[in-house]
């Protein structure tokens, strides 16, 4: 049961966008985990909204297949399945390797300083074994280089994959920590991006990446969202 109330009188956006985002982020973070019923009345009242906009805020996430209606119990959270989860990963990763010719040629000497200064505080947690810590220096790191593109819109498509990437996060840093090779393909392309190096860092991200998803696809195989 989502326990949040939030008052979205002071909210620029339309009503029915905001009670969107609050709700999708419920979902994706598990905060309203799979098999949830969304009733219509309740919710409507802890967002102090009609239910107009939330009806509107249903479908959304239903084209998203966040949410589905299911006979004589309505709207439900519906499970991440392992097509999803694929997909979300495809779709990710084949915008990563479109943005990184912008990457190469965008790059500066003081964010290579910047990426290092990451790597050296993701080497301790590595060497700590620190999952959490090591989830959000690995999402800083490749926010960083991903944003040194200038594609805005490939980016925001890149954005919305990586929220439902991290409601797969919990039990996937645990595989990527014992997956020492990844975190030394992290100094890699670091060395790439230093030297300009196109050709190597598409190659070495391609692998990554793609090392990632079957990564998590694996740590997920025998969990429910």
């Amino acid at each position: 049961m989502y326990n949040g109330s939030f008052d979205l009188s002071n909210e620029s956006k339309p009503i029915r966008d905001i009670a969107y985002d609050r709700l999708k982020h419920a979902i994706i973070t598990g905060e309203l985990p799979a098999g949830s019923r969304i009733v219509e009345t309740t919710y409507a009242e802890q967002l102090h909204i009609s239910r107009t906009p939330l009806r509107e805020a249903l479908r959304k996430l239903e084209r998203d297949g966040l949410v589905e209606y299911v006979l004589r119990r309505g709207v439900v959270v519906r499970a991440f399945t392992i097509n999803d989860i694929e997909e979300i990963f495809t779709i990710r990763n084949a915008m990563m390797m479109l943005i990184l010719p912008s990457v190469i040629k965008n790059v500066t000497d003081k964010d290579i300083a910047e990426l290092r200064v990451l790597l050296s505080e993701m080497d301790v947690a590595q060497a700590e074994a620190d999952c959490d810590a090591l989830a959000t220096f690995n999402r800083a790191f490749h926010s960083k280089i991903e944003h040194l593109s200038d594609k805005t819109r490939i980016l925001r498509v890149i954005d919305d994959q990586e929220e439902y990437i991290t409601r797969f996060a919990a039990i996937t840093i645990a595989s990527i920590v014992r997956r020492s090779n990844a975190h030394q393909e992290h100094h890699q392309m670091v060395d790439l991006l230093e030297k300009r190096d196109l050709p190597g860092m598409m190659k070495l991200m391609e692998h990554h990446l793609d090392e990632s998803k079957q990564t998590c696809l694996e740590a997920v195989s025998n969990h429910k969202y």
